[in-house]
């Protein structure tokens, strides 16, 4: 089932090559949205996929080298139609 999730990442998230790894995890597990960084640190997100898709996407991420979730605000939001790719903003 298709959903759409709206999350705030913090931590150490910018200058860390955080959105370039959202974006080949998304591709690479099949997820459309965006991402782009917050003018306070945080990095937000608006991912659409499967449940277990967005799941695989943030395991990518925090995988990655420098990068350090402390915390992410989830929430649930409507899917899009016709969304076909992941951008950075």
């Amino acid at each position: 089932m298709m959903i759409r999730k709206h999350i705030i990442f913090y931590g150490y998230v910018q200058g860390v090559g955080f959105r370039y790894r959202a974006r080949h995890a998304a591709d690479l597990y099949g997820c459309t949205g965006w991402v782009k960084n917050e003018w306070d640190g945080s990095v937000s997100m608006e991912i659409q996929g499967e449940e277990s898709q967005i799941d695989q996407v943030i395991l990518a991420i925090e995988r990655g080298t420098y990068v350090h979730i402390e915390n992410m605000k989830v929430r649930e939001i409507p899917v899009v139609e016709h969304d076909y790719s992941f951008r950075i903003r």
